[in-house]
């Protein structure tokens, strides 16, 4: 992304159009001016700013861009580990000069390098915060040609898997996979013996998985080959590591989560 310095030392977009024809470059001075407000005031100078954004055209990408406008603020650190990558979108970021050269710069390996998850991660784990101004104050423009689709999915999958080792297992001393299909069999699979070890059940919905009783991981070599219980989600017990994608299923999945009147970031994280 590129950036120029502004006045007090903030690293700000400039108003251009990116060469992939992701940004249409429409950010606001006004945004920086609120943003700046908004981490001054909470006396902060480790803190990335970004807004909401309006996506161009308005029916691509819906669910992406319902949750980046939508989170709640405790939500832009507890959602740092779904496939939908930082919580504020790249394009809209505001930070001071100081903290980038802290936590910077951009890995610039090239093509296929997913440089402002990287980048992103960084910050958080030298304590950096995040705050979104509640506006729309960037055109965010969906182009299939974009640089991002360079990036691929197991690229980001190993990155989120293990950042997620890194920030959270380590504090639990067991946990559940929410999803006993696909998705979830992957993240126990994609874990390092140490945290599979810790992984108690999965659970899920489907009466077919549950009434099966178990998941077999073949590919180990352990003997005998673990064996994980799966259960259904009442039966289970928190924490989880949720690997149900968000928005999918009509509410269903949202509602059943609700109903266990847990707590995001203490008792589950979503990983979808």
């Amino acid at each position: 992304m590129k950036s120029q310095l502004a006045a007090g030392g903030w690293l700000r977009p400039l108003p251009i159009v990116w060469k992939e024809g992701d940004d249409a470059g429409r950010t606001l001075v006004r945004g920086r001016l609120q943003g700046g407000r908004v981490i001054w005031s909470e006396g902060r100078g480790d803190t990335i700013i970004g807004c909401q954004v309006r996506r161009e055209p308005p029916d691509s990408t819906e669910r992406y861009t319902r949750w980046i406008n939508q989170l709640a603020p405790e939500q832009l650190l507890t959602q740092v580990f779904t496939s939908h990558g930082p919580t504020v979108v790249m394009p809209t970021w505001f930070c001071s000069r100081a903290w980038f050269s802290h936590v910077g710069p951009f890995d610039e390996g090239g093509q296929g390098v997913p440089e402002d998850l990287l980048l992103f991660y960084n910050h958080l784990r030298k304590g950096g915060g995040v705050v979104r101004v509640d506006r729309s104050l960037v055109l965010y423009r969906y182009h299939p040609d974009a640089a991002t689709h360079s990036v691929l999915e197991t690229t980001i999958w190993t990155h989120r898997v293990r950042f997620l080792e890194e920030r959270v297992l380590p504090h639990w001393a067991a946990f559940t996979i929410w999803n006993a299909g696909r998705q979830g069999r992957r993240l126990y699979r994609s874990l390092s013996a140490g945290a599979q070890r810790k992984v108690v059940a999965f659970c899920d919905v489907d009466e077919n998985k549950i009434r099966k009783g178990f998941y077999c991981y073949e590919d180990s070599k352990e003997a005998p080959k673990p064996r994980v219980p799966i259960l259904h989600f009442r039966a289970a017990r928190p924490p989880f590591v949720i690997c149900v994608k968000l928005d999918l299923t009509g509410g269903e999945f949202e509602a059943n989560l609700r109903s266990l009147n847990l707590q995001e970031g203490r008792d589950f994280l979503h990983f979808s």
